[in-house]
């Protein structure tokens, strides 16, 4: 399977906030393996397990913890380029993020974005996939923290979540946390995301511009395009991935989620050569060895969030993707580099 990769504009605002930090943000991407003069390039991609192993790097050599969480930092740092643009020049938030759960894939197809509805508003979403090593907190709680950010420069104004909550489990000192996110996050929980009320979703942007967003939705989908994110195979497993948790989708379920009809979404893989069938069990493995990398889930957990009905459908299908139990893959994705299937 292709590597999942994240933008050179993402890669370059972390690596410039861990200059304004004080860390040899050269020497680290060295020992990360990432090109540093290529993150000038824009349309260079960088994969994802090496941008985690920038960060283990970065909190090592910092010694904090809680590296990212400065809210300033972030907001002055945190790269999201064209889409950024795009979703300045919409209307209001909740239009703008609509979009972005086609979008989010220019800035990484590692990430998934997805609003959800809530009597108070709406929780955003943030999801990581496609990695093969253990992903850093710092990295995720990275990412949640700019899309507040985000939020507060888009509207230019300063909106406190309702809630927020985290995959990360709790630190020894949740203070950078309190100040970052204005409250003190729920960790532990089955997603990262937060809430954001109705009325602040649905308040007008101050640099809506419809021209400039007509331009900047047509330049995104060009990106996306360049990128093979408009093909409906790579749309189907980012759609599969984001509902997975919830039990094994349906062909049909799916291609209402991507305003399809069965019949349809049918033709288009097949125009693409591929079937459903394959695309989920595609997914799944990739997800598989992520969340195998990652002690915090038990197989039970992991069987939960692939969808499956129970363990045994989990040991069956790593068998056949590995060629040995989920337990022992796991042993050796801890022993040493990622072992392939």
């Amino acid at each position: 399977m292709t590597p999942r990769t994240s933008s050179a504009a993402w890669v370059r605002g972390i690596t410039d906030m861990l200059t304004a930090q004080g860390l040899p943000a050269a020497d680290l991407c060295t020992q990360a393996g990432i090109d540093l003069q290529a993150l000038q390039q824009p349309h260079t991609r960088v994969d994802v397990d090496r941008v985690s192993h920038l960060w283990e790097l970065a909190v090592a050599r910092h010694g904090n913890p809680a590296l990212g969480l400065d809210r300033n930092l972030t907001a002055r740092y945190g790269n999201v380029d064209l889409v950024g643009y795009a979703l300045a020049s919409g209307p209001d938030l909740l239009t703008g993020f609509r979009h972005l759960e086609r979008h989010m894939a220019v800035i990484s197809d590692a990430t998934t974005f997805a609003l959800q509805s809530d009597p108070r508003g709406y929780w955003l979403v943030l999801s990581h996939i496609g990695a093969t090593r253990p992903i850093p907190r710092q990295r995720v709680e990275y990412a949640v923290l700019t899309l507040l950010t985000l939020c507060h420069w888009l509207t230019r104004r300063e909106l406190t979540p309702l809630a927020v909550e985290l995959i990360t489990p709790p630190p020894a000192d949740d203070t950078p946390h309190r100040a970052a996110f204005g409250l003190l996050p729920r960790f532990g929980q089955p997603a990262n995301r937060f809430l954001l009320a109705d009325v602040d979703l649905r308040s007008p942007i101050p640099t809506h511009n419809p021209s400039l967003w007509a331009l900047h939705e047509r330049l995104v989908e060009t990106e996306l395009d360049q990128l093979g994110q408009t093909l409906t195979s790579t749309r189907v497993r980012t759609e599969i991935a984001r509902i997975l948790h919830l039990g094994e989708p349906r062909r049909e379920d799916v291609a209402a989620r991507l305003h399809l009809t069965d019949r349809t979404l049918q033709r288009r893989l097949q125009a693409e050569s591929v079937c459903y069938q394959q695309l989920l069990d595609d997914t799944r493995c990739e997800l598989a060895r992520q969340y195998l990398a990652n002690e915090r889930h038990s197989l039970a957990d992991i069987a939960d969030l692939l969808g499956f009905a129970d363990t045994s459908n989990l040991f069956r299908a790593c068998k056949r993707w590995f060629g040995m139990p989920p337990g022992q893959y796991r042993s050796q994705l801890q022993a040493g580099p990622a072992v392939t299937g």
